[in-house]
């Protein structure tokens, strides 16, 4: 049946496959040979425009996407916006005598905390240098307000809303659908609280789960709104108040307790020509950040060749070989090597956001960084998420940084399996059958049940991958591996959780790593440059690769049109993944 979908797909796909390449080849021939040589000009009395209401990538394209407001389900969304070329954007705008400001657009910011805590602290720094900071919108969540607390001026649109409640985690149970359908999910895992199997075994979170959750979520509200607070000049106990009692929500509460003004956008773009000192009549002159990265660089370029070179790894660990939003361990070991033979890259930044996946790959990648580490200095710097496999990535590192809301530990591996003979026979009318030369040559081979015998070795596998994973994470933290394994088991922590029980080593974001990677590379500041890779790829190129992939179409294509095909393609995605797992809590979602 799977095979007929599959095909079936494969056929509508290809009646849009010449024509979607076609389109894209001509619409990206004539954007190069319009665009890949221009120089923006930043006139005087410009505010640069920070629009973060969109998903956001640690590393992405300064390109704008002519088919934006076009949706299509045969290629990805390259509306993207990205970390680095934010962080980017506000240290040259800092220093730029043509940019007066910056208007913050933040209403639904698709990022994690520890993003938005990297972005927080640019602002700061660049409230700094004697500029403003606006923000304006008709509605703030909890993450968009949290970033645009940092503002000089905070605006409401008087009909608007802020959410303002503090902060939740909600996980999903797949139990009773199992129970439903007839599907027995076997899991093998070491660790207390290593609950990424609970989804499949349990209708509810653990005693356990439920303990390290909390405390993760009061740890990052702590930040939040320890950070808030500083910034609005209300106290910590007010706001907690504030939030318990829903008082925020009322607009007209919100700004009689100080949280924020209330405006409509007429109003709020008369302030912002007042604070360039232009007149009513005249024209604003708003920068969007893609426009802004093509402008002339205000900042020297630095002299010679030395770099330290950031290595972006982000996504879920799929297995050797990775794919759109994902990480591999042969792409990953591919530039690291160059990295580590470049003669002119003196150190290098690991840039880790990935929830974990699979430990085989995990293992392979943690290797080529600790033969990297030989050549120069290797500092891990962690962005929302660096746990499970993302930690066994930091772990081989000469030193490792995170946010202090970065979700990080979960030191742990489980293995799954799901039985899905009882399924295919009462549900779809499904048998099947084998011959064997052995005992086990069917072993794992098929979606039927497993011995008492097969369970045990898949168990001791588990234990094996556990006492690895945890000897080597106590070697590079150089702790014992008693007191490595009283903090691991499986338990999530936040990266300011872990600079205190020894997981982390710095407290900060992306410039606190490439300051200490400099140290220890003994580079001052001035005599090196930082270069990104992999390099971004621009929009013709993700679209191109996107549209001639018809795996990667029939897949999006059928989740947008099929109601049921998510949940066929994550179980598929299950199926799939390499050896034992390392990952964090299975779809944690911070609210």
């Amino acid at each position: 049946m799977w095979q007929f979908v599959k095909y079936t797909l494969a056929t509508i796909v290809g009646m849009f496959l010449f024509l979607l390449v076609s389109i894209i080849l001509l619409v990206g021939i004539g954007s190069a040979m319009s665009s890949s040589d221009s120089e923006y000009e930043v006139k005087e009395n410009s505010i640069l425009k920070l629009d973060l209401n969109r998903p956001m990538a640690e590393n992405a394209s300064n390109e704008d996407n002519p088919f934006a407001e076009f949706p299509n389900p045969f290629f990805s969304s390259t509306e993207k916006v990205g970390l680095i070329q934010i962080l980017s954007a506000l240290e040259r705008a800092r220093v730029d005598d043509k940019i007066k400001g910056v208007y913050l657009d933040v209403s639904i910011p698709l990022a994690g905390y520890a993003q938005l805590s990297e972005i927080r602290d640019a602002l700061e720094k660049f409230k700094k240098s004697g500029k403003f900071v606006y923000a304006y919108s008709n509605s703030y969540s909890e993450k968009a307000y949290y970033l645009a607390s940092v503002s000089n001026q905070l605006y409401l649109n008087p009909a608007g809303l802020l959410d303002f409640n503090g902060i939740s985690v909600q996980y999903m149970f797949y139990k009773k659908a199992f129970d439903k359908l007839e599907i027995e999910p076997l899991v093998f895992r070491v660790g207390t609280y290593k609950s990424a199997v609970e989804p499949f075994i349990r209708e509810d979170m653990s005693p356990e789960s439920k303990e390290q959750s909390l405390s993760f979520i009061r740890s990052i509200n702590q930040v939040v709104f320890n950070k808030i607070s500083q910034s609005k000049g209300i106290s910590v106990p007010r706001l907690d108040r504030i939030a318990d009692s829903l008082q925020a929500m009322n607009p007209n509460k919100a700004e009689k307790l100080g949280m924020l003004k209330l405006s409509y956008w007429d109003l709020f773009e008369s302030m912002l020509k007042k604070s360039v000192k232009i007149g009513e009549k005249d024209k604003l002159n708003l920068v969007k950040l893609s426009d802004y990265l093509h402008a002339k660089n205000p900042i020297p370029e630095v002299e010679g060749t030395k770099k330290i070179a950031v290595l972006v790894a982000e996504g879920e660990i799929v297995g050797t070989r990775g794919g759109e939003g994902s990480i591999g361990s042969d792409d990953f070991v591919k530039e690291l090597r160059k990295l580590r033979d470049n003669t002119s890259v003196k150190a290098i930044v690991l840039r880790i956001d990935s929830p974990g996946g699979s430990s085989l790959a995990s293992d392979i990648m943690w290797r080529e960084i600790l033969l990297a580490k030989k050549e120069k200095p290797v500092i891990a710097s962690m962005s929302n998420y660096a746990a499970s496999g993302g930690y066994y990535m930091a772990m081989g590192a000469d030193a490792i940084v995170a946010q202090p809301t970065t979700i990080t530990g979960s030191i742990g591996i489980f293995a799954q399996w799901l039985n899905l003979e009882n399924f295919f026979k009462n549900k779809l009318g499904i048998t099947q059958d084998h011959v064997n030369t052995h005992e086990h040559s069917h072993f794992m081979n098929s979606a039927g049940t497993l011995t008492d015998f097969e369970k045990s070795i898949i168990q001791n596998m588990v234990n094996e991958g556990y006492e690895s994973f945890t000897s080597k994470a106590a070697s590079g933290r150089k702790m014992s591996l008693d007191k490595l394994k009283s903090i691991a088991g499986g338990r999530v922590w936040t990266g300011e959780q872990a600079k205190k029980i020894g997981l982390v080593d710095e407290l900060g974001g992306l410039d606190k790593a490439i300051s200490l990677a400099a140290q220890k590379s003994k580079l001052k500041d001035g005599e090196y440059k930082v270069a990104v890779y992999p390099k971004a790829k621009s929009f013709f190129e993700s679209v191109l690769e996107s549209a001639t992939s018809s795996e990667a179409m029939e897949l999006r294509w059928a989740k947008s049109n099929l109601p049921w095909a998510k949940s066929v393609f994550e179980l598929d995605r299950l199926k799939k993944r390499e050896g034992f797992l390392a990952m964090m809590p299975y779809m944690m979602e911070l609210e």
